[in-house]
């Protein structure tokens, strides 16, 4: 019996596709997990990698690298926040906004308690007017000096921040799952405005990142509306309806626009959970065209093409100014892609395996693939790489951090 189960483990290493993570899913779940062959144009590479605290875990987060100022700014749930070298990867300096106010060695040691209370920070970071800017699901807005990681102010705000906030015009927006949207000074934390949207009985885990664009304060609702306020004042000049509630249970009627508004060329464009995808004139709030796709990850776009990732993992690029579909590639279904990131002639997804892939921008074509977590779900990628001067941040659950590159 010693000697099968020695070949049955060597037969299983030597086959490159079967992990020890395969021993335990079933045949539905293999059929997704099991990637097929390609035929690979590229071979990317890791540039250098690094550890930010423990990463997320298996929370809902939305937390993606920023890149600005000279460095990569990435964090970890618990509180870790880091600014990172993008050439070396080696830490220009680190804080950590874990409350370790009933920490002590002894219980830790005994794993009596935890080591600290959780940050929970999960509202994305940005980095503006030399300052990193973040939310956490406690409700708390933070902005750090970019050059040094201290603490410029640390203030309270009506609901979590779960989303990115948007930095313009002198002011920081926050969108917060309580409904309300909230101007906050940049350099006090001082509220200018605030505004407040209904919030249904029923929606997804998950807010609009606010966008500023043209004097405008852009957010997509949970009641499947497009909201755009006057930056300065908070006031609503209009809101338009993208998806409409239907079906007989609360789960069918969900129609939250829970991405980031992309605004270009004088039209917004937006995407609601079982509803559709739009462009809208920003001036106006008039809807030029709607196409039925859904999805909760951004649309992202380069010159003429938008391209999004649907529920189901299909990926569609589309154009900007009709809606006709250009190309759909439906190759990694059901492996919870990540938004598209534009990056050169491709486009690029993580997946919650931890693979990166590629495709080419006006075919659709798998053309490279990188492993970056091994293959498991506890290192999978949970948001869309970041592009920067030729490289790719990728962030994965347990908290690394990658930078790639490609021939």
């Amino acid at each position: 019996m010693k000697n099968k189960l020695i070949i049955a483990a060597l037969a299983l290493s030597l086959s490159g596709c079967a992990t020890i993570s395969d021993w335990f899913a079933d045949d539905d779940e293999l059929e997704i997990r099991r990637l097929k062959p390609i035929e690979a144009q590229f071979q990317p590479t890791i540039k250098w990698d690094a550890q930010v605290g423990d990463g997320v875990y298996d929370y809902f987060s939305r937390l993606t690298p920023a890149v600005g100022y000279g460095k990569v700014f990435v964090a970890s749930r618990d509180g870790d926040v880091v600014a990172l070298d993008p050439e070396t990867g080696k830490p220009v300096w680190e804080q950590d906004f874990a409350n370790y106010d009933n920490y002590s060695l002894k219980k830790a040691l005994l794993w009596y308690s935890n080591r600290a209370v959780s940050a929970k920070i999960s509202g994305g970071l940005v980095v503006a007017y030399q300052s990193v800017y973040f939310g956490t699901e406690d409700g708390y807005v933070y902005s750090l000096d970019e050059s040094t990681g201290e603490l410029n102010w640390k203030v309270g705000v009506q609901g979590e921040v779960i989303a990115a906030p948007a930095v313009d015009a002198g002011i920081v927006l926050v969108n917060t799952t309580s409904g309300h949207l909230i101007a906050l000074d940049p350099k006090t934390g001082d509220e200018k405005w605030i505004t407040e949207t209904d919030v249904p009985p029923l929606s997804l885990r998950g807010v609009s990142a606010p966008a500023a664009d043209s004097g405008g304060a852009l957010i997509g609702t949970p009641a499947g509306k497009l909201q755009v306020s006057i930056i300065e004042t908070g006031l609503v000049a209009w809101e338009t309806q993208i998806a409409s509630p239907s079906g007989a249970t609360e789960l069918e009627r969900i129609v939250d626009i829970d991405v980031k508004p992309l605004v270009f060329a004088g039209n917004v464009y937006v995407i609601s959970y079982n509803g559709a995808l739009s462009a809208v004139e920003l001036r106006t709030g008039q809807v030029v065209w709607t196409r039925e796709y859904s999805s909760y990850r951004n649309v992202t776009l380069d010159g003429n093409r938008l391209f999004v990732v649907d529920k189901d993992s299909h990926v569609y690029a589309i154009d900007r100014r009709s809606g006709v579909e250009l190309w759909a590639n439906v190759a990694l279904k059901s492996r919870n892609i990540t938004a598209a990131t534009p990056h050169g002639d491709y486009i690029v997804v993580g997946d919650e395996y931890g693979f990166v892939h590629w495709f080419s921008q006006d075919e659709g074509k798998l053309v490279a693939r990188l492993e970056v977590g091994e293959d498991d779900e506890d290192e999978g990628i949970f948001t869309g790489p970041v592009s920067d001067d030729g490289v790719l941040y990728v962030q994965t659950r347990d908290g690394k951090i990658a930078a790639v590159t490609q021939p």
